[in-house]
């Protein structure tokens, strides 16, 4: 994760010093005003890293190579940050799941469960290495 933005905090500072000034009456313009620049700075970050891919994808078709995007964590579906969060996901849900599932049908309810969220991540996990070993042959 990036570092914070200077002016974004000033930002911030400033909305919330005048909130405190005009009080809650204001607060939904002021919050509005603040997400409006919240949204130009991410549109400048994003752009800027459009324009730089861009640019590497001009280069290297220039360069006579073949122009591939590359999957990045946020792109590839099946990449650590999927697999991660697909996992952070099913461990999260599993409390309430398991609570939901013995309170109903003991311990049947509770294999059931567990069943259900293991099976779901080993799909997961074979999809992904499934993936990687068609990519291993193909680049051979």
């Amino acid at each position: 994760m990036s570092a914070p933005d200077p002016e974004l905090k000033k930002e911030l500072d400033a909305t919330l010093q005048t909130r405190r000034e005009l009080g809650p009456e204001y607060e939904n313009e002021l919050l509005d005003s603040f997400l409006e620049k919240v949204e130009q700075r991410l549109d400048n970050v994003v752009d800027k890293r459009v324009r730089r891919q861009l640019a590497e994808q001009q280069m290297v078709a220039a360069r006579g190579g073949s122009v591939r995007p590359q999957p990045t964590p946020h792109t590839d579906p099946d990449g650590l940050g999927a697999r991660l969060g697909l996992a952070v996901a099913s461990l999260v849900l599993a409390i309430p799941l398991t609570a939901i599932a013995v309170a109903n049908a003991g311990l049947t309810g509770l294999v059931t469960c567990w069943a259900g969220i293991v099976a779901v991540n080993g799909f997961q996990a074979s999809r992904s290495w499934f993936s990687r070993v068609g990519h291993d042959h193909d680049r051979r």
